[in-house]
């Protein structure tokens, strides 16, 4: 995200206006809800995760214990246990469809 000089882009008017609320201080205006962009779509970094995540429970199915794979990944071993019943129930959902 990037910073934007709000005297290049709105009317001196309401500038004006904006600083008797907030005069010289960083706000945040958020996006329109149509606008909205899902967490990770602007990177790759869900498809990472979402990769490391299936590899995890692969790995489970495979029989590599939840503490071993905790300190494999780096992780604790309730991470572990959330990923592997999150993959179960979409791997679960997907045998359905």
């Amino acid at each position: 995200m990037s910073y934007k000089r709000a005297n290049n882009l709105l009317p001196a008017e309401l500038v004006e206006l904006i600083q008797k609320y907030v005069d010289g201080e960083y706000i945040y205006i958020p996006r329109r809800e149509e606008n909205k962009k899902s967490w990770g779509s602007g990177t790759a970094t869900r498809r990472e995760l979402d990769l490391r995540n299936s590899n995890i429970y692969n790995d489970f199915l495979s029989g590599i214990d939840t503490t071993t794979l905790a300190e494999k990944y780096y992780l604790s071993s309730k991470s572990i246990q959330r990923i592997i019943l999150k993959e179960k129930k979409a791997n679960n959902k997907s045998m359905w469809l």
